[in-house]
């Protein structure tokens, strides 16, 4: 991503590439976590222990809230009056072609899938397995999982939540926080300050799991939280403010986000009972919410991170040398894509392979070899086709100048 960076009497371009390659790196991760679900007991003990470091699925996803948050947030933080460039109206037509295309050609992707397996299960005996424990595709669904796709309000209820092809229920959150930063957030941070709208944020988000005993918990509202902390990290890097401009040089932000990551990952171990713990509930929201937010704070360090290595311009870390690898950005070009495919082709996969009645440790080896590539080689065919046609010339050559460079 590039950015332009004021001067006293010039303007230049930074170049902030690692938000893509954390962003690919992230979509990789989601496929991973996916294939896993369905690695079993019985396998050899060097595949339980890529295994376990892949159940993480939720921080991944935390991330990408927090890049939304960070990216959308840049323009305004640089802006003088500290308004969204070209207005509401604008900003929304650009998110519009930005994300539904691709998402209603998914949506499509996955009820044409479901069709062909519902002919492979009446004509071949083929069997599907539906398990609340794997599977990010359901074949079977109702037309009100449908109709609240269609709408993006599929993630209001735990019923349609994972409905259809799961991993899309954070679209319809992310499309929803979309509408609440120009409208709720940007002014609350123009009339309070920064620290005021996230705290706001949280406050707003969370109050539902307490007081409405976990209304719109199936939402994650707490992700307009971590959307927040995206913004925060935009707001410290370039903001001229000198209370912000003492926090971005004095605190360790690398530090910081060790040591959230750490608690994230603590706090996200649910045999640790760590969460019920401080909570008393085994609720999803109130066993979530505290390890996004962990996650989330350590991203939003991260990047502050990050970006003051960039613009500093000294040695270059060694975490912002892999986000900002060739192959990591490359990957970014179709994460998206990427992201609301690969439900429905490790699904598949996972599916026929089962009905093959290999031993565990032939099945999860297989699966890998068979389920990754895939995955990327139609995640990266229907960029080609549904995601990269609405996109910006601009978007499209600093893309394709990043993954080739």
């Amino acid at each position: 991503m590039e950015v332009l960076k004021s001067g006293k009497s010039t303007e230049q371009r930074l170049r902030l590439h690692f938000l893509d390659g954390l962003r690919g790196l992230a979509s990789l991760y989601v496929v991973l976590v996916h294939i896993q679900r369905y690695m079993g007991e019985q396998v050899p003990v060097f595949l339980q222990i890529i295994g376990r470091s892949v159940k993480y699925g939720n921080f991944a996803v935390a991330i990408f809230i927090v890049l939304s948050g960070f990216v959308l947030m840049l323009p305004v933080a640089r802006s003088q009056k500290g308004y969204l460039p070209g207005g509401f109206w604008d900003y929304i037509q650009r998110r519009s072609r930005r994300i539904l295309p691709p998402y209603y050609a998914a949506l499509f992707f996955s009820l044409l899938t479901a069709v062909i397996i519902l002919g492979f299960i009446h004509f071949f005996n083929f069997k599907w397995h539906e398990s609340p424990e794997y599977g990010e595709f359901h074949a079977f669904f109702s037309p009100l999982d449908v109709i609240t796709h269609l709408l993006l309000i599929h993630n209001f209820t735990l019923d349609t939540l994972g409905s259809i092809n799961s991993p899309m229920w954070t679209v319809a959150t992310e499309w929803q926080i979309y509408f609440l930063f120009p409208l709720l957030l940007l002014p609350i941070w123009r009339r309070f300050g920064l620290f005021s709208a996230v705290i706001s944020a949280f406050l707003i988000s969370v109050a539902p799991l307490y007081l409405l005993n976990g209304f719109l918990e199936a939402a994650h509202p707490w992700f307009l939280g971590l959307f927040a902390l995206g913004m925060a990290a935009a707001d410290i890097i370039f903001s001229e403010k000198p209370k912000l401009i003492a926090i971005r040089n004095s605190l360790p932000w690398n530090v910081l986000a060790i040591v959230f990551i750490v608690l994230a990952l603590i706090a996200g171990a649910q045999q640790l009972g760590v969460v019920a713990m401080i909570t008393g509930s085994q609720q999803l929201g109130f066993n979530a919410w505290i390890s996004d937010s962990f996650c989330g704070l350590a991203t939003a360090c991260l990047l502050v991170y990050c970006s003051n290595s960039v613009i500093k311009g000294k040695n270059t870390p060694l975490v912002l040398r892999l986000f900002e690898s060739r192959w990591a950005i490359a990957l970014s070009t179709f994460s998206y894509s990427l992201y609301l495919t690969h439900g429905v082709v490790v699904t598949v996969v996972g599916n026929f392979l089962l009905n093959l009645h290999m031993p565990p440790t032939e099945f999860i080896t297989i699966f890998y070899l068979v389920a990754l590539p895939l995955s990327l080689l139609i995640g990266y065919l229907f960029y080609l086709v549904f995601e990269r046609p609405f996109m910006s010339n601009f978007l499209k050559k600093r893309k394709v100048k990043d993954a080739v460079n």
